[in-house]
């Protein structure tokens, strides 16, 4: 049992490899150099950190790399969607004991929502009570 709890959180992206997802996702599959070009356009980062970043997350398998190019080309290994549907599921559970409304009330006790985001929030909330009403 403890084996699979240390995996888990080995398989947890850091700061650092988040960022690379988000290039990754941002751009699609991305050499170093072009991973490391974009990244350069925010902060100040050595080409040999993205490349051993990029090492350790394949060990990770949290992107893949295409062998048969040259240079190797690296894509994520999962969507944005299901990382961050991963990262909200743990997030809730770890935090907020399960419940999706505390994780939400707190994330708008802490963000002014814009305009934009409320509508995006009420017709989501209208859908979900639309399908508990069908129930």
């Amino acid at each position: 049992m403890v084996k699979a709890v240390a995996r888990t959180a080995r398989q947890r992206p850091t700061d650092a490899e988040l960022e690379i997802l988000a290039a990754l996702w941002a751009k699609g599959p991305s050499t170093v150099r072009q991973l490391y070009r974009f990244l350069l356009q925010t902060r100040p980062i050595h080409y040999n950190s993205v490349l051993k970043t990029l090492q350790i997350m394949l060990e990770k398998k949290l992107v893949v790399r295409d062998d048969t190019e040259r240079p190797q080309v690296y894509r994520a290994a999962a969507p944005r969607g299901d990382t961050e549907r991963h990262f909200i599921k743990d997030l809730t559970a770890r935090l907020f004991g399960g419940s999706a409304a505390a994780l939400v009330l707190r994330a708008l006790s802490t963000h002014r929502p814009s305009r934009e985001e409320l509508a995006a929030l009420r017709k989501r909330l209208d859908q979900l009570d639309e399908r508990a009403n069908d129930d």
